[in-house]
């Protein structure tokens, strides 16, 4: 008995380390967060679109350089020089060296119908380039990221571990202390993440190229472009087996038709190379208008970093708000901020 005369409160067995309140409350929010983050790559369907993404950028990636597109720039000119030389100072030559009296397009109407496209074909065909050759920067900042493949593991892993320990620590709550310091980690690296691989320029970026190609990467667009390779083949074949060899009939040699036709000339011996040089871009563009679809069918690329420093940002915030733990008179952890349970064991 005590002075008071009451029977001392018994010595029961020390107070379990549970988790406080506050604990709990972030316990269940970062289990809740962790989830959240396993389940939004499936959620936007990131594993069956950022492999897409990613054989899109590997594919269109012989062709995303400055001399490449200066080349194309190159291809078009000379088309289009050798088309108007073709129609213009040949057409006069020929007119005036014609013993029939025809005209130059009742004589070759294979030209003269593309003549009359060209002019369509050329501001469609230099605008495609223009376009592209503008985004060449926006490009090579997207391709300058992880491949699109990783990117949902970049969710998953961070919210397996984060929803592992919150469950451990619920379960099991001595496991707080070493979990909070987990948590921070994965919190920190979170944030970190768009600054090491520089998103916040590099996403805004992807976001103008995916704007600009809405118009390019088209099965209509692609399909009218293809068209117009039939057409460019048909014009520059009536110069070559047409055109050419009737100045070859007039009497003039291959040198003097070079040196009075120099872009009839240029387009006749680069006509090869132009179409092996262009024929591949107009193939990736076909092959990839489905894995741009894709792509374009996720979040807007200046959303991602915010995916990462957001949940950083909570995870840490949850790991702070959670209080640390220490150790009881009783040998037990309390967590901090806790009242102890008295031990009146010993009173009299």
């Amino acid at each position: 008995m005590n002075a008071a005369g009451t029977p001392p409160h018994p010595a029961g067995p020390p107070h379990p380390a549970g988790p406080t309140r506050r604990r709990l409350r972030s316990l269940v929010a970062l289990a809740v967060l962790g989830a959240a983050l396993v389940v939004m790559p499936f959620a936007f369907g990131m594993f069956g679109k950022t492999p897409k993404g990613a054989v899109m950028i590997e594919q269109f990636k012989p062709f995303m350089t400055t001399s490449r597109l200066d080349g194309y720039q190159s291809d078009l000119k000379d088309i289009n020089a050798g088309v108007h030389q073709s129609g213009t100072r040949v057409a006069a030559y020929l007119g005036a060296h014609s013993p029939e009296g025809k005209s130059f397009d009742a004589s070759y109407p294979s030209f003269a119908a593309f003549e009359g496209q060209w002019p369509g074909i050329d501001s469609k065909m230099t605008g495609l380039v223009d376009q592209v050759q503008g985004n060449l920067g926006n490009y090579l900042a997207v391709a300058a990221l992880p491949s699109f493949r990783l990117f949902p593991w970049f969710f998953v892993i961070p919210g397996v571990i984060v929803l592992g320990f919150a469950l451990a620590s619920l379960l099991w709550p001595r496991r707080w202390s070493s979990a909070r310091w987990v948590f921070v980690v994965v919190g920190v690296g979170l944030i970190a993440a768009p600054g090491i691989f520089r998103m916040f320029q590099r996403a805004p970026a992807g976001g103008h190229m995916m704007t600009a190609f809405k118009t390019i990467e088209t099965t209509e667009n692609v399909r009218q472009i293809q068209g117009f390779f039939i057409d460019m083949a048909e014009g520059q074949g009536a110069i070559r087996l047409e055109i050419v060899p009737k100045l070859e009939s007039s009497g003039l040699t291959s040198a003097q038709i070079a040196s009075e036709f120099p872009a009839v000339a240029t387009l006749d011996a680069q006509w090869v190379h132009i179409l092996n040089d262009m024929t591949p871009m107009i193939g990736a563009m076909s092959d990839n208008v489905a894995n741009y679809q894709a792509i374009a069918s996720l979040p807007p690329f200046p959303l991602f970093p915010w995916f990462f420093v957001l949940p950083g940002l909570i995870v840490v915030g949850l790991a702070i708000a959670g209080g640390s733990v220490r150790t009881g008179e009783n040998g037990q952890e309390e967590a901090e901020g806790s009242t102890p349970v008295p031990n009146y064991q010993g009173v009299t």
